[in-house]
């Protein structure tokens, strides 16, 4: 294992194709091999790391494929190591076009020891747990669980945590630095995210899964820093701190190398400015020399934080005509200042646009944040916008700015204009003038440490598409007991009349849409999966639960939703 730092990582998969991401030990020539077919990728290199993203082509559709990976000929994947002897043989699964799509999804988790501490203070990770199971190594209470795999998993934002960091990172910036000093147990650059990423996917089980269920992944602010992008004043307080720029830069760096570069298809990898620098080079003078591409990546990073029109993280890919999958940055491309504040900018709203059309029986839109908040913490969000943007004055401002700040209140409900916005998309979707209307048009979210279902409908007229807010969150990462309750309090249907009348005092106006929370709250750690049936969409919440050895927990259901649509 020497040769093989992590991965492989199974990142975008169709009928006939797949792309497996791995970092190296060092620069050389990586080779897949599945069945007849394999391909090879020489590694690219960036802050002193080395990578490969090796696309293979000519698979069977619908077929699972054991394969192998080496580094220079020699073989580094399945590894030999004796913690993944209990482990079945990676694989590629393929689509098979027709099958109902089946999706794992969930955000929020932490990388930390799966001891008995571990678990007694975080709990039990629930794609940890997931992933015994499809490894058959422990069992699910469920029968309808052990149908079938996922066809991929989408991560929805916080898949590490680069301010709140485990006692193995601060452990490695002690090694490194001062943590006395800024950016003190938070990271700071490139080379402690690398570390990061290493120790989120490196425990065997969670390693094993990643190498066999495709993956698809965009951030939200832990990612980064809690509160990315709040506001104007939030920004500017960050960006008059000596550590920010490189803490930002390293983030959107290695964000594009470890995340980003997988959730790409051939044909939108291809037209990536930077892959095609890294994809035409030739080895140099005697063929043999790795492209290190620091400054370009560093400059690419600083560029889209400093003018995120001028790249996309979103992007989208269809699944025949039953589903079409849209996944949105809701972080990096916002516009903070207070004369024109949004979720998303102009480009990235055309972009949007362009993306939300009918003509397939399920449209499933990924962000990070939940599109529809329990309505009671909406209209909290909305009314602390409007008080922070002038609705009462300069004693409002300085009000709605620290509630916001102190109390995360930044969510699409705290961006109307935005909120609105893709609100009004949507019902022209759901109501059939964007092409033929969807059976179901689903919100698929996380952030806020808790799980629930919700639906809208329009406040005025009828549509053919039911709307849908789902969220999973925390995979591992629970939220405090004492926020639990206010969750309880502000899910229910008084809390959103209470709210909208606190709205009002705000002067905001009525939202397009009307909506409840139908199923939940819950709170276990848990992973999320959706099927889409004939009868319709249907989604069920899993977790772990220890009943013997903490590091082998069964897997048991949390919630079932009936099919929707």
């Amino acid at each position: 294992m020497s040769d093989l730092v992590l991965g492989p990582l199974l990142r975008y998969v169709d009928a006939t194709s797949a792309t497996v991401w791995v970092e190296t030990a060092h620069a050389g020539v990586v080779t897949v091999t599945a069945g007849d077919e394999h391909a090879s990728a020489r590694t690219f290199g960036a802050h002193g790391h080395h990578y490969a993203l090796i696309e293979l082509t000519g698979l069977e559709p619908g077929s699972k494929t054991p394969y192998q990976v080496d580094v220079d000929g020699e073989r580094v994947w399945p590894s030999t190591d004796p913690e993944f002897a209990d482990f079945p043989p990676s694989v590629i699964p393929t689509l098979l076009p027709g099958k109902p799509l089946r999706m794992a999804f969930g955000s929020c988790r932490v990388s930390v020891p799966h001891d008995e501490q571990g678990v007694a203070d975080f709990g039990v990770d629930a794609l940890r747990a997931y992933a015994l199971f499809m490894a058959g190594i422990t069992t699910a209470e469920s029968p309808e669980d052990n149908e079938r795999w996922p066809d991929l998993v989408l991560f929805l934002g916080d898949q590490v945590y680069a301010d709140e960091t485990s006692d193995a990172m601060r452990e490695f910036i002690e090694r490194r630095r001062d943590p006395d000093q800024p950016p003190w147990y938070e990271l700071k650059d490139y080379e402690e995210y690398a570390h990061l990423y290493a120790l989120a996917w490196r425990d065997p089980a969670n390693r094993w899964l990643l190498s066999t269920l495709p993956s698809a992944m965009i951030f939200d602010d832990h990612d980064i820093r809690d509160d990315w992008n709040t506001s104007w004043s939030w920004r500017q307080a960050m960006e008059a701190t000596s550590w920010w720029h490189d803490r930002v830069v390293g983030g959107l760096a290695s964000y594009w190398i470890y995340q980003h570069l997988g959730n790409l298809g051939p044909d939108e990898r291809r037209a990536d400015e930077l892959w095609k620098r890294i994809a035409a080079y030739d080895g140099g003078s005697d063929g043999r020399q790795e492209l290190d591409v620091t400054d370009a990546l560093d400059a690419l990073a600083d560029r889209a934080d400093q003018h995120p029109e001028t790249y996309r993280w979103s992007y989208a890919r269809d699944f025949d005509t039953q589903a079409r999958l849209v996944v949105v940055d809701s972080r990096a491309a916002r516009v903070l200042e207070p004369e024109r504040r949004s979720m998303l900018d102009d480009g990235e709203l055309m972009w949007l646009d362009a993306q939300l059309h009918g003509d397939v029986d399920h449209l499933l839109v990924g962000t990070s944040l939940p599109f529809l908040l329990s309505p009671g913490l909406h209209h909290i969000e909305s009314f602390s916008e409007a008080i922070a943007e002038g609705a009462w004055g300069r004693p409002g401002k300085w009000l709605g700015e620290n509630a916001r700040s102190a109390a995360d209140l930044e969510h699409w409900a705290a961006f109307q204009q935005g909120f609105r916005d893709v609100a009004r998309l949507v019902l022209d979707v759901a109501a059939g003038r964007r092409g033929r209307a969807p059976r179901t048009i689903t919100f698929l979210s996380g952030d806020v440490h808790h799980s629930y279902v919700a639906e809208a409908q329009p406040r005025g007229g009828v549509v053919a598409s039911r709307i849908v807010q789902a969220v999973c969150s925390p995979i591992r990462n629970p939220l405090p007991a004492v926020m639990r309750g206010f969750m309880r309090v502000v899910s229910k249907r008084p809390s959103g009349r209470a709210g909208r009348l606190l709205s009002l005092a705000g002067r905001v106006p009525l939202e397009p849409v009307r909506w409840g929370v139908t199923q939940g709250p819950w709170y276990d750690n848990n992973l999320a999966i959706l099927q889409l049936d004939p009868a319709g969409l249907r989604m069920w919440w899993v977790a772990g639960e220890v009943t013997g050895r903490p590091d082998l927990p069964v897997l048991r259901r949390v919630a079932t939703v009936d099919p929707v649509g």
